[in-house]
Parts: structure tokens; sequence; C-alpha cells
């Protein structure tokens, strides 16, 4: 299996994936943690990869999504955007209307709070 397949795999057998370097409780980048911290407010069941502990993955991600930077987040198998996209919509509110539309738990209120506190 190449690292496109399994990266094809993992977005489709998962509702939330995040292609980050670190983990969801250390990342590695301030762009990676931004985007988990979101997530990790929000309270949204993610699977957070770890593009650093697999080379082959980490180039893979870039060549799945024809997206050249991580972090890379996935709902419910599509390409949604890395850092400055995923902040832009959550200010927004349209990853609230993304996570509504795809039946996506999360907190409402953290992410009311996250617009408040960057109002």
């Amino acid at each position: 299996m190449t690292a496109v397949d399994q990266i094809r795999d993992t977005v489709a057998q998962n509702d939330v994936v995040l292609y980050m370097k670190g983990t969801k409780t250390a990342p590695k980048c301030g762009f990676s943690s931004r985007v988990a911290g979101v997530l990790n407010y929000m309270e949204v069941n993610y699977v957070a990869v770890d593009v650093l502990a697999d080379e082959d993955v980490r180039q893979g991600v870039k060549e799945f999504s024809d997206w050249p930077t991580i972090p890379q987040l996935y709902v419910k198998g599509e390409f949604v955007g890395g850092c400055d996209i995923v902040t832009e919509m959550t200010l927004s509110g349209e990853l609230d209307a993304l996570f509504e539309a795809k039946g996506i738990d999360y907190s409402k209120d953290a992410a009311d709070k996250i617009r408040e506190a960057n109002a």
C-alpha cells in the first residue's frame, strides 16, 4: 500500500482527520498548533496524523490534496484547507456550518467564544 493509498483510507474511514506536525497534545509547529487548538477547544473528535513520523505520508498528503503545506484538515473525506483557511472559517462561522452540514459534533459555545475573543 502506498502512502497515498493509506491517506485515502484514513480520510475515508474517519469523519475528521488532521494531518499535522506533532500530535493533538504536542504540536510541533505553530500552524499545526493553531488548527489542533481550534479542534480541541471546539471538542471535535478527530484523528491526528503526525507527518513527522513518516516522510512518505508527509509528502504523500501534499500529493493527495495538491496542497503544498501542513497542516491539512479533512472533513467527511473532503479537503477543507490549511491553517489560514481553517482560521478564517472558524472566525466567520463557516467551520460551524460545515460541521453542522456534515453531522460532526462540536461545541457551538466554544466556537462562539473563539469568535468573541477575536472580535
